[in-house]
């Protein structure tokens, strides 16, 4: 009887969770659903005014015009250096801003809690924005891209640092304290090596991110190709717009495979 009492049980909470669960679900859906209505996506008026302009659109992006490929080599070569530079800053602020925000490493709770403001603050502010700020500040060309995508990246990339960080295994921590290390020398030989396998993959991911990031912020003077594919469009050259467009698709695929080779090695 006991045991049947104690089944009844297990398929009672069982039932509650899953209960738990679709509601869960039930209210995610009726929040996109709204989301979707707001935006106006229920709107077919609006798709089917919008075709004549989609269809024309695309027949002048169709065949995409590759005659100025040339043109666009260096402003490429600027948007890969703008990625790996702003990925390469990005990882030298976040790691000390993780170590200080994450509670198992932070001086005090304080100092982390000002710190994981701090990320937060430098991730709530667009890349573009920045990159506006900073071309206003220092001038065209890709430093401000850089400047840009490295505040911004700093404070996504902290917090992903912070949380990796946070969820150590905290025995390796208390044998290297009761050991008489130092607080440097805990986080060298006790915290580092576990979560440096979760640092680099979040650092290649970032970099995949920063070279699409790189592209746009040349439309607001940043440097690179977002430079070349600005011009086009506001030249109404809607055939060179495609085809710098499929120029940077091209090199998201390379940088991509790239990370998924970089990866792997690490595993």
């Amino acid at each position: 009887m006991h045991s049947n009492v104690h089944y009844d049980t297990l398929i009672a909470v069982d039932r509650a969770r899953q209960l738990r669960q679709l509601a869960l679900v039930g209210v995610v859906l009726a929040a996109c659903a709204l989301a979707l209505h707001v935006v106006g996506f229920f709107d077919p008026q609006r798709f089917i005014e919008g075709g004549p302009a989609f269809q024309q659109l695309g027949s002048e992006m169709v065949p995409p015009n590759f005659a100025r490929w040339q043109h666009w080599v260096v402003p490429l070569r600027d948007t890969l250096a703008m990625s790996v530079a702003g990925t390469a800053l990005t990882m030298v602020l976040s790691l000390p801003l993780a170590l200080l925000a994450a509670p198992n490493t932070t001086p005090h709770p304080v100092v982390g809690r000002a710190v994981r403001t701090l990320l937060a603050a430098f991730r709530s502010v667009p890349e573009i924005i920045l990159g506006i700020l900073f071309v206003a500040a220092v001038g065209f060309g890709a430093l401000p891209g850089v400047l840009a995508l490295a505040l911004h990246s700093t404070g996504m990339v902290g917090k992903f640092y912070a949380e990796a960080i946070e969820h150590v295994d905290p025995k390796p921590l208390e044998a290297a304290t009761a050991a008489g290390a130092s607080r440097f020398q805990v986080i060298t030989h006790a915290v580092l090596p576990q979560v440096l396998p979760q640092l680099a993959d979040i650092t290649i991911y970032r970099w995949e991110y920063h070279f699409r990031a790189s592209a746009v912020l040349g439309i607001v003077g940043a440097g690179g190709i977002g430079f070349e594919l600005m011009a086009a469009l506001r030249l109404i050259k809607y055939d060179e717009v495609s085809a710098i467009l499929l120029s940077i698709l091209a090199c998201v695929l390379v940088v991509d495979g790239i990370g998924a080779a970089l990866r792997r090695r690490l595993k």
